[in-house]
C-alpha cells in the first residue's frame, strides 16, 4: 500500500520543522503522498513544493481552517486547494488578524496567573510571525519549567477554566467550507474525536457539514484511539463522507503517530483519494 498522510504542519504555522525538513522526513519515512495543512496559512506550500520535487514526494496543497460551531472550535482541513485563490486568501487573512488579538489575550491571562513574558517567549517558537497559537505558548511553558512536556501543559494551562484559556470566536463553519470549495479544494472535518459532542450533536454537525459541501472526515488520526477508527468509519458511511487519514504531525514526539506510521483505513470506507488522478495513474 502507498503510504499517505493528509494532515501535517510546518513552521509556517505551529510545526517544529520547516517545509523542506518536513518533506525530507516524510520521504525518509516512506511517505509517498503528503498534505501540508498549516493552520490558517498557506505560505509554506511553495517551499514544500520545491522540496517535494527534490525528495520524490507527491505534495497535496492543503490548509487547516479554524471554525466555530455552536460554541465549539472545529478544524476543517482543505485538500487540493488553490493557495492563490482570492476568496481563500482573504478569508485566511481575516483569521490571522483574529489570532493576533487572541495571542495577546492568552499572554495577559497567563500574566494574571504570575507567568510573565509569555507573549515574547511564545514568539521565539513561531516560525511565522502571523501565526501565534497555543502550541507556541505550550512550548514556552515547558521551556520556563511550568510543565514537563507539551501534553502536560494542556492539563494545567490553555484549556477551559485554566490559566491562559481564552474563548475565541473563529469563522463560521459555512465560511470555512465555502472558502475551501471556492478554491477548488475538498473540505474534511479534522480529528472529530477531539470535539466534546454528544452523539446527537455529532450527527447534527455532520449533516450540516454535508449540506454546506463538506466531503470528507478524518477516520485515522493521532487524536483517535484505535476503537474510534471504527466509530468514525461508520459515520463516514452513514453520511456519505469520504474517509481521510493524517498524523497531524507537528514534530518528533508530539504526535501519537510519527511520520510514516499511520495505520490503514478500516475496510468498507471510500478513501478520499479513491479518484485522485495522480494515484490512479
Amino acid at each position: 500500500m502507498i503510504s499517505i498522510d493528509l494532515h501535517s504542519h510546518s513552521t509556517a504555522s505551529d510545526g517544529l520543522l520547516s517545509p523542506t525538513e518536513l518533506i525530507k522526513l516524510a520521504a525518509g519515512s516512506g511517505v509517498k503522498v503528503l498534505a501540508l495543512t498549516d493552520h490558517d496559512d498557506v505560505s509554506g506550500l511553495p517551499e514544500a513544493a520545491l522540496a517535494a520535487l527534490t525528495y520524490g514526494v507527491q505534495l497535496v496543497n492543503g490548509v487547516e481552517i479554524s471554525a466555530s460551531w455552536h460554541g465549539h472550535t472545529l478544524h476543517i482541513v482543505g485538500l487540493h486547494i488553490d493557495p492563490l485563490n482570492s476568496t481563500l486568501s482573504l478569508g485566511l487573512e481575516k483569521i490571522r488578524a483574529g489570532r493576533k488579538i487572541r495571542a495577546r489575550r492568552i499572554a495577559d491571562s497567563l500574566a494574571e496567573a504570575g507567568i510573565v513574558g509569555a507573549f515574547e517567549g511564545a514568539r521565539r517558537y513561531a516560525g511565522n510571525p502571523h501565526i501565534l497559537n497555543r502550541s507556541h505558548f505550550a512550548r514556552y511553558l515547558v521551556e520556563a519549567g511550568y510543565a514537563k512536556n507539551v501534553k502536560a501543559v494542556f492539563e494545567h494551562f490553555l484549556t477551559g477554566g485554566k490559566p491562559g484559556y481564552v474563548r475565541h470566536e473563529w469563522v463560521s463553519l459555512a465560511e470555512a467550507v465555502g472558502w475551501i470549495c471556492a478554491s477548488g479544494g475538498v473540505a474534511v472535518i479534522a480529528h472529530p474525536g477531539r470535539y466534546i459532542l454528544m452523539d446527537s450533536e455529532m450527527h447534527e454537525l455532520l449533516a450540516e457539514f454535508c449540506q454546506l459541501g463538506g466531503r470528507g472526515i478524518e477516520v485515522v488520526t493521532s487524536s483517535h484511539k484505535p476503537e474510534q477508527f471504527a466509530v468514525f468509519a461508520k459515520l463516514a458511511n452513514q453520511f456519505g463522507l469520504l474517509a481521510s487519514k493524517g498524523s497531524d504531525f507537528h514534530g518528533p514526539g508530539e504526535s501519537r503517530f510519527g511520520m510514516g506510521n499511520l495505520p490503514e483505513l478500516p475496510s468498507g470506507v471510500i478513501p478520499i483519494w479513491h479518484d485522485w488522478s495522480e494515484l490512479v495513474a
